[in-house]
């Protein structure tokens, strides 16, 4: 560990860990702050209606973000996401844990999965508002039905790659039913499952904002939409920038889910890698 000469109440302090955190966030932020630099410039003196200053676009979200419709339209698409979000994830583990710990069982659900995992979940979206109309259940049911193949199929993926000596041994001191799913399955299956979880979070954002559009009377997408309709240009502008922020804060979020989770596996992967 590196070690520098400043000075705490113990003495020598390590800065490490402070240094690869600091280039961690100089790498991450480098290029964003390019391009909004570039964007800023670009856009300065810009009279194209459709393309207007960047200048105009902060300005504008913060009229239209920071009001009225942070209640109305932000919360409700954020409850929606973390709702459908978390159905899917409950949903595609305890499918893929049955899935991946029962051979026969896979073998007769396989061609059924397959085939509704190849439709496109936007191409469900119509039925789904027939049969559950245009509420939020609706817009839920559509961010799981989108959101649960991954989770899902990584899930089932990594049951079945439980190790056999572990799973032999765990028998073999009796371990069986809840514990050895808590003490071995999921651990072992818990690097592809994040895996999914991860792919998933994306997929509910993009499900959430078509979901919206379709039929809505609030919401991220049902407002970016209606801006697009009535030439609200720079209204629309702010509007992507704040699912981009929305996107972005969430995967930071799950980073630090996934670091806390996955300790004793990047601790794993960096040992056999030789690092410290």
């Amino acid at each position: 560990m590196a070690l520098v000469g400043a000075r705490g109440r113990g003495g020598l302090i390590a800065v490490g860990p402070v240094l690869r955190w600091g280039r961690t966030v100089g790498f991450a932020l480098t290029l964003p702050v390019v391009l909004v630099t570039l964007w800023w410039v670009w856009s300065a003196d810009s009279t194209n209606y459709y393309a207007p200053p960047l200048q105009t676009i902060l300005t504008t979200f913060g009229d239209v973000w920071f009001s009225e419709r942070l209640r109305a339209d932000v919360l409700p698409s954020v409850t929606r996401l973390l709702i459908g979000y978390t159905g899917a994830v409950v949903l595609g583990v305890g499918l893929g844990v049955l899935l991946g710990a029962n051979r026969t069982l896979r073998r007769v659900t396989e061609p059924v999965l397959e085939f509704f995992r190849a439709i496109p979940p936007p191409a469900l979206i119509p039925i789904l508002f027939l049969f559950a109309g245009i509420g939020d259940t609706a817009k839920v049911i559509v961010i799981i039905s989108g959101a649960v193949w991954p989770v899902l199929l990584n899930t089932v993926e990594g049951v079945r790659a439980v190790d056999d000596v572990l799973s032999d041994t765990s028998r073999s001191y009796g371990v069986t039913g809840l514990a050895r799913l808590r003490h071995l399955v999921l651990p072992a299956a818990s690097p592809q499952i994040v895996a999914g979880m991860r792919q998933a979070l994306s997929i509910s954002i993009i499900l959430m904002v078509i979901s919206e559009m379709f039929a809505s009377t609030n919401g991220l997408g049902f407002s970016v939409i209606q801006f697009q309709r009535s030439f609200a240009i720079p209204e629309m502008w702010s509007g992507i920038l704040l699912l981009g922020l929305l996107g972005f804060v969430l995967s930071l979020l799950f980073q630090l889910f996934e670091r806390r989770t996955l300790r004793w596996y990047h601790g794993l992967r960096r040992s056999q890698r030789g690092e410290n």
